[in-house]
């Protein structure tokens, strides 16, 4: 009996010391739990500063990005531009130099013959006069074609695919080829609301510039085409452009005297009519922005060479 008393107490201490270790490691690791809460809560507050400052330099970014490619257009423009100066100069140099060589194997002149020159060389004189008009004029007309194209070319890069519109100058125009598939309706002239969307930003453009005309070409593919509404692809070709034509002067106030609409069927391709993806190439229309004939003719005008 005795023996039992000892074991039972023995035991209760035992209990009592176990409980005892358990709530002191319990209270530690409590404090633990909450200093790493607190460092977890630091952590989250970094991170989402973190976030927050990668997102700004994406934004960046995008910003650089959008400035790059508007200096790489300009600049393949301006080498564009460069190129055809360059080759227009040879090619005066070359018929001037041709005539004073002409002029200076003369030998053995009389009065008369001495008379003809000093008429010569006044008449190249009056012609390289009109040359430097020539160049100024080309000089000014490449220049507005120039920042037109990049005005449109900023315009359109927003939202729409590359493949589906083109920006280019070619002499004296600028022009913008855009696919079928983003104006029309299927085999009809309709236009879809993404064609509105596209129209509506290049209207701006045309609105800024009151002194050029828009004509307005519509072209197609060689598939044969005849319902109830077109005739052929000639009629195809019409209808789109005047589809365009129309919405510029109704939806956006275009004047309507700036305005031509031409229709050019499945003539005049870009690429083989053979393949789908050819075919898909020409069915495009075009908007051509170039000056006003009275306008480009004054320019010309020899009058208006300098003296």
């Amino acid at each position: 009996m005795n023996y039992s008393v000892k074991l039972i107490l023995f035991l209760l201490l035992s209990l009592s010391t176990v409980s005892c270790v358990s709530k002191k490691k319990f209270t530690s690791l409590q404090t633990q739990l909450d200093t790493a809460n607190k460092d977890l809560g630091k952590c989250g507050e970094n991170l989402n500063e973190q976030i927050n400052r990668l997102r700004a330099c994406e934004n960046d970014k995008e910003g650089l990005k959008g400035e790059i490619r508007n200096a790489q257009n300009t600049l393949q423009l301006r080498e564009e531009q460069i190129k055809d100066l360059k080759e227009q100069i040879a090619d005066i140099k070359a018929q001037r130099d041709k005539q004073l060589s002409q002029v200076g194997e003369l030998t053995v002149l009389s009065q008369s013959a001495s008379d003809n020159i000093k008429e010569t060389l006044s008449q190249l004189e009056k012609k390289d006069k009109y040359i430097h008009l020539l160049q100024a004029a080309k000089t000014k007309a490449d220049s507005i074609n120039l920042a037109l194209a990049v005005n449109l070319k900023g315009v359109l890069s927003d939202g729409i695919e590359d493949k589906d519109v083109e920006v280019k100058v070619d002499k004296t125009v600028v022009f913008i080829n855009l696919s079928d598939k983003m104006l029309y309706q299927s085999g009809s002239s309709n236009l879809t609301p993404r064609a509105n969307e596209v129209l509506g930003k290049i209207a701006k453009i045309i609105e800024s510039r009151p002194e050029l005309e828009v004509m307005v070409e519509g072209y197609t593919d060689n598939v044969p085409i005849k319902n109830s509404c077109m005739e052929d692809n000639w009629d195809l070709s019409v209808k789109r452009s005047t589809s365009v034509v129309r919405a510029l002067q109704k939806n956006y106030n275009i004047n309507p005297n700036r305005l031509i609409a031409a229709g050019r069927g499945e003539y005049n391709t870009l690429a083989s009519n053979d393949t789908e993806s050819g075919r898909a190439t020409n069915r495009r229309t075009r908007i051509i922005i170039l000056p006003k004939l009275d306008q480009f003719y004054d320019l010309l005008n020899p009058n208006n060479a300098p003296k």
